[in-house]
């Protein structure tokens, strides 16, 4: 359903961005090109997923090299966030929420060390990286085994630990309605 709504979102972008550079003079209509740079999202059930595969090993060196500065050598964190251990907080005083503990799907992983890490050049690890560190992660974590290699067919195959600590949201992304007519403040 979220790919659906994208696409619609994305073919309806496409269909306005030419009239309103022609009205505002400003700017170009977005390209297939342009859209596709932006469209990077994964979804659980690995939706959006590149071509790629990454094992333990490979992301022992990825990570040593792209992340450890900021997540500790084994990504016990300092300075920032940890990113191995917790597991069992999350029903104590002071949960330890890491991507063994805390988060549901590992194509989640994935996806945000795909968007946004490293932090100081977000975007800058090709997609095998990208895997391999998810899968030294995972491993860290004890969810994988040391010889594990993951790509878009296996890993949404990984199962959470906390996968079912989740209620499914099925609200719309909104639940606003559009005025059509007699709105306070609009004409």
């Amino acid at each position: 359903m979220r790919a659906l709504k994208r696409t619609i979102a994305v073919v309806l972008m496409v269909a306005a961005a030419p009239a309103m550079a022609q009205t505002f003079g400003l700017g170009r209509a977005a390209s297939e090109r342009d859209l596709a740079a932006w469209n990077i999202d994964v979804t659980p059930d690995g939706a959006g997923l590149p071509p790629g595969k990454g094992s333990v090993a490979q992301g022992k060196l990825v990570y040593a090299q792209h992340c450890a500065a900021c997540h500790g050598a084994n990504g016990e964190g300092k300075p920032a966030d940890a990113l191995v251990g917790g597991r069992g907080t999350l029903q104590g005083t002071d949960p330890v929420k890491t991507i063994g503990s805390f988060w549901p799907y590992a194509t989640t992983v994935f996806d945000f060390i795909n968007r946004a890490m490293p932090y100081n050049a977000p975007q800058s690890l090709t997609p095998d990286e990208v895997y391999a560190v998810t899968a030294w992660l995972l491993h860290q974590n004890g969810i994988l085994p040391a010889d594990a290699v993951l790509d878009a067919r296996t890993l949404p195959k990984v199962r959470m630990p906390n996968r079912d600590g989740f209620v499914p949201d099925t609200r719309p992304d909104t639940g606003n309605v559009a005025c059509r007519s007699g709105c306070v403040g609009r004409p």
